[in-house]
């Protein structure tokens, strides 16, 4: 083996003993200068390997990864800063309250419904205003570490520490709403009803944007939601009932209506009594233990009692008249879902069925047999594996509140059974996408609701009632409920009552 000069150098030691091989001293073992060669040629392998390895792929794979938004180069935060202060010089002592702060909400380049979360995050409502140094601080953190509005909104209603939202996080930013936004004027004397409103609005929150049923709104899920482009249209829509998807009061009127009906002894909790007369008794009553079993509500201690809140209520409500949307078929489902194996059997099928076909022969109609049924249930879903039908096949089904009202649903299944199946599936596909089931359904019974009340209108003393949020009310405020006395309550308002206000 030839070994190069320059190899020599680098190990004095192996030089010293190759020259005493070459005079010809016997007295160096051969194992001994084999094993240090050996190491000498991996030092030297790898050496040229530490030479020739390339930059590291941290290095080279740019960041792809934004938690808090991707971050804007051409972002002067020093610029926006300067907006800002020119516009708390404005304010005596350079101090703004809650009233103050649209135009700083404007400057920030925010919404101008984020007023409230801007005050509040910046510690105005322990002083009762905010003052510059304060704000700016408050602002250049979030500027240098939030890079879009999602992350921005999270972190001004979110409590230290968190990085998602719970239901508790919205009440300020809502209450702030009620107070000033135009639409909502007539409530400004009504400060009861505030609180039922922002539950309705909350609930609705969370019913659209928590795809994840955790009870706490993250990024991921803000970001996929249209609910910030909805706090933007507050800003430009007077008409708060035209923003049907979260803020529209007319829907929450026909919402709290609709629980005062069942309400009967008026604590704000339904028990299963309660929520079987609903529609006149059209949910079976199967259905309404499940409802009642947890698997779609939440508050141990309101399930240990038998009830539901009034916060459940509103998603009961929704996913009832609403059967299409991702979110009431994952609360139909997990009701149907006996096992909770992420599947329905044809074993749970026919358990809902049954009483089905119960309801039918009181009624003097002959029920479909369960075989037939569940062919035309099968055909209709066309479920990918066979035996069970799956939440995936559901969403995939154009006709999902077919399927779930022939198993739970009296009224609606015989409303069905009257029309062709071909031409319930042309509706669907040339139904417009801009109006739901649900806002189609609040639109009637609003209606309903404001002609009943003017047909039972007295001359008589009639209780104080919130005003009505639409002109076409707006003559019959009066009649909001029958006339009352002290001595029968049970007549009141179902907003507030003379004996007992909420």
């Amino acid at each position: 083996m030839r070994i190069k000069e320059i190899s020599l150098r680098q190990d004095p030691d192996l030089r010293k003993e190759l020259a005493l091989l070459a005079r010809g001293c016997d007295f160096v073992l051969p194992s001994r200068f084999k094993k240090r060669l050996k190491a000498f040629q991996q030092v030297q392998v790898q050496t040229k390997k530490e030479e020739t390895l390339p930059p590291s792929l941290s290095q080279t794979i740019p960041t792809f990864y934004f938690p808090r938004g991707c971050p804007k180069e051409k972002v002067n935060i020093d610029a926006v800063i300067a907006k800002i202060e020119r516009t708390f010089s404005q304010f005596p002592n350079e101090r703004a309250t809650l009233d103050d702060m649209g135009k700083v909400a404007k400057a920030c380049d925010c919404p101008l419904y984020w007023k409230g979360p801007l005050f509040y995050c910046a510690g105005g409502e322990r002083t009762g205003y905010v003052s510059v140094h304060k704000f700016v601080a408050m602002w250049r953190k979030i500027l240098q570490t939030c890079y879009d509005d999602a992350a921005k909104f999270v972190h001004l209603l979110m409590n230290p520490g968190c990085n998602y939202l719970v239901q508790e996080d919205f009440i300020p930013f809502l209450q702030d709403v009620v107070n000033s936004h135009p639409g909502l004027s007539f409530l400004k004397e009504a400060s009861e009803f505030h609180s039922r409103y922002i539950t309705t609005v909350i609930q609705r929150i969370f019913y659209t944007v928590n795809r994840s049923w955790s009870g706490k709104i993250t990024l991921t899920e803000l970001r996929k939601s249209n609910f910030l482009q909805n706090v933007a249209l507050l800003e430009e829509e007077a008409d708060i009932n035209q923003l049907t998807e979260y803020f529209s009061y007319e829907h929450f009127y026909v919402i709290y209506c609709k629980f005062w009906e069942l309400d009967t002894d008026h604590d704000l909790y339904i028990d299963r009594k309660d929520l079987a007369r609903h529609n006149d008794h059209a949910i079976s009553s199967r259905m309404i233990e499940r409802i009642f079993s947890g698997a779609v509500t939440r508050g141990r201690k309101a399930q240990k009692d038998g009830k539901i809140s009034y916060a459940d209520f509103v998603w009961f409500l929704i996913s009832e008249e609403d059967k299409k949307t991702p979110t009431s078929i994952e609360y139909w489902f997990r009701c149907m879902d006996l096992d909770g194996d992420g599947a329905l059997s044809m074993y749970e099928l026919e358990y809902f069925y049954e009483e089905q076909c119960q309801k039918l022969d009181n009624m003097a109609i002959e029920p479909l047999p369960f075989e037939d049924c569940l062919c035309q249930m099968l055909d209709l879903v066309k479920p990918q594996y066979e035996g069970k039908i799956t939440l995936h096949d559901l969403k995939r089904c154009k006709l999902t509140n077919v399927f779930f009202d022939t198993f739970f649903n009296i009224e609606k299944y015989l409303d069905h059974e009257q029309k062709d199946q071909f031409s319930i599936l042309r509706d669907s596909e040339g139904e417009s996408p801009e109006v739901s089931d649900w806002e189609r359904y609040a639109a009637e019974e609003y209606d309903i609701l404001v002609a009943e009340e003017a047909a039972t209108g007295h001359g008589t003393e009639i209780c104080s009632a919130p005003p009505m949020p639409s002109t076409r009310a707006a003559s019959i405020m009066k009649a909001v409920a029958p006339a009352c006395s002290q001595a029968d309550p049970g007549l009141c308002h179902p907003f507030k009552c003379c004996s007992k206000e909420f």
